[in-house]
């Protein structure tokens, strides 16, 4: 991949995917907002910047460090299934399957509830005054960065299907914006002023979050404003492994990460220095070791309240012992089936930190490109499409009903050591989330790697029986042994291999990096 250094800052550092989010977290910074009033101004302001990944019509989590309590917490701002949807209601409305798209798609947004919990445990500042670079260049507009352009761009018959979509996203009602083209959204603006002003009751009860409930309803969707009134964010423990003298944390379900940590724990004990960095024997064991844990995360992985097995079960050592016994050394499976229940389990992604030693890992997304592919008339702001996430089998954990979190992709990273804090990471991309966790840490703690290397490293991303995308740089002979192996080996495009953002604590400072597969970058002072 194209190379860059990583930045070393003595006082702060924001890593985010593109720079206008990464200079409002500056901006808060420098006038005395720490590294959670950072986080909170960039991702409103990437709201204004990468509408098709993120905004506040969608969901949010975090981990983060607080040099205060000197303690690890975690953030579930996720939003729950509609009080008037149920397995029944979507076959008698005509879906045999989970809608992903269009106002059946929707559930409660999150990330409103996520910003303001987060600022009023450990901020310094006001929502009002972390929302003001995001309406200040949603107000006076922005050019529309290279990568973000073609995806958006991409996107037009998605937004063509939707008169609020087509008004606020589409130039000329006909198509996305191209890189350099100036953009605005004065409609976003005001409801990010609302917010601003009244705070989040004007969405959460008030009248922004009926003008939302009353368009979908006209649309099809199955939101009430009772279901707003009694969105809660929840505080979460995260859940961990110790690998190699780091102990590494991810939040517990509904989100993906214990997927993540079952493959770190599968692959430890291996020899991966000696297979040799993305040799064809390294990438085999971590293709394996992915089928294995994605087998166990469709099965038993939901809403933490409705899961058959706990985490800690799906983390015990002696099951990864026989789940790792399942690799064969040099033969691809297809799909694997999920282990033995333990019983008589589209985005942005940022990091920041600050001299007091506060270091956040945050994650915010409507899932889809655009979401829903809904705006509600006026709002300035896509709907996300988290419905998606349910399944309609009868008896699975992960059922949709009312009132229940859809299993999610989302999974903000932290790494501590010596119970100190040390990096904040994280990779968008649904399910690459996982297998990138997997191998930006692997790029770090085994083979040494320093942040912004580990980040251009090529990756790989299974996709489903046989199949493997591999970057381009990866050695034609190791494709070839891949081959040999069983596995369907073919080259995609940068957005199939996700974006990252970390930031390491040094003895003194910061060492942070940004992926070159998106439009940012990490900054610091």
């Amino acid at each position: 991949m194209a190379g860059r250094s990583a930045v070393y800052a003595p006082r702060d550092a924001v890593a985010t995917s593109q720079p206008l989010a990464g200079g409002a977290g500056l901006e808060i910074l420098l006038q005395g907002g720490n590294a959670v009033d950072a986080a909170v101004a960039a991702a409103a302001v990437l709201n204004v910047v990468e509408p098709h990944m993120t905004g506040i019509g969608g969901d949010m989590f975090a981990i983060l460090w607080s040099a205060k309590d000197q303690e690890l917490s975690g953030l579930d701002a996720s939003g729950r299934a509609g009080s008037l949807i149920t397995p029944d209601v979507l076959r008698a409305d005509g879906h045999e399957h989970m809608p992903d798209t269009g106002a059946a798609s929707v559930t409660v947004p999150g990330a409103i509830s996520g910003w303001t919990a987060l600022l009023d445990r450990y901020g310094n500042m006001s929502l009002a005054e972390v929302l003001e670079p995001a309406i200040r260049i949603a107000e006076e507009g922005f050019p529309v960065t290279p990568i973000i352009a073609q995806q958006w761009r991409d996107q037009s018959v998605k937004l063509a299907g939707n008169e609020g979509a087509t008004a606020t996203y589409l130039l000329d009602g006909t198509r996305g914006p191209e890189a350099g083209e100036w953009v605005q959204n004065p409609d976003l603006a005001s409801s990010l002023r609302m917010l601003a002003d009244e705070g989040p009751d004007v969405f959460y009860g008030g009248p922004l979050g009926k003008t939302v409930v009353d368009g979908l309803a006209e649309l099809g969707g199955y939101l009430t404003p009772d279901d707003l009134r009694d969105h809660r964010a929840e505080w979460v423990s995260p859940i961990s492994i110790n690998f190699r003298g780091h102990t590494l944390w991810e939040l517990p379900p509904a989100g993906q990460g214990v997927a993540a940590l079952q493959m770190m724990k599968m692959l430890e004990p291996l020899d991966l220095e000696s297979m040799g960095h993305n040799s064809a024997a390294y990438l085999h064991h971590l293709i394996e070791a992915k089928k294995l844990a994605f087998a166990d995360l469709i099965r038993y992985v939901a809403d933490r309240d409705h899961m058959e097995v706990s985490t800690d079960q799906l983390l015990n050592d002696e099951y990864l012992d026989g789940r790792r016994a399942l690799i064969h050394p040099d033969r691809a499976q297809a799909r694997p089936q999920p282990g033995p229940a333990i019983t008589t389990t589209e985005t942005v992604y940022l990091s920041a930190a600050d001299s007091e030693g506060n270091m956040i890992s945050f994650i915010n997304s409507q899932y889809g490109h655009f979401g829903s592919g809904v705006v509600v008339p006026g709002t300035g702001f896509t709907l996300q499409n988290r419905g998606a996430g349910f399944t309609m089998e009868d008896g699975h954990p992960n059922q949709v009903a009312p009132g229940k979190r859809p299993f999610h992709t989302l999974i903000p990273g932290f790494v501590t050591k010596g119970g100190a804090p040390w990096m904040t990471f994280g990779l968008m991309g649904g399910p690459m989330q996982p297998q990138g966790h997997m191998q930006l840490l692997l790029n770090i703690l085994v083979f040494g790697m320093d942040v912004q290397e580990a980040i251009d490293a090529p990756r790989f991303r299974h996709l489903e029986d046989y199949r493997v995308l591999i970057e381009s740089p990866v050695r034609e002979d190791v494709r070839s042994q891949l081959a040999a192996m069983g596995h369907e080996v073919s080259e995609g495009s940068n957005a199939d291999f996700g974006g990252a953002q970390a930031i390491v604590r040094l003895d003194r400072g910061w060492a942070a990096g940004s992926d070159p597969r998106k439009d940012g970058m990490a900054v610091g002072r």
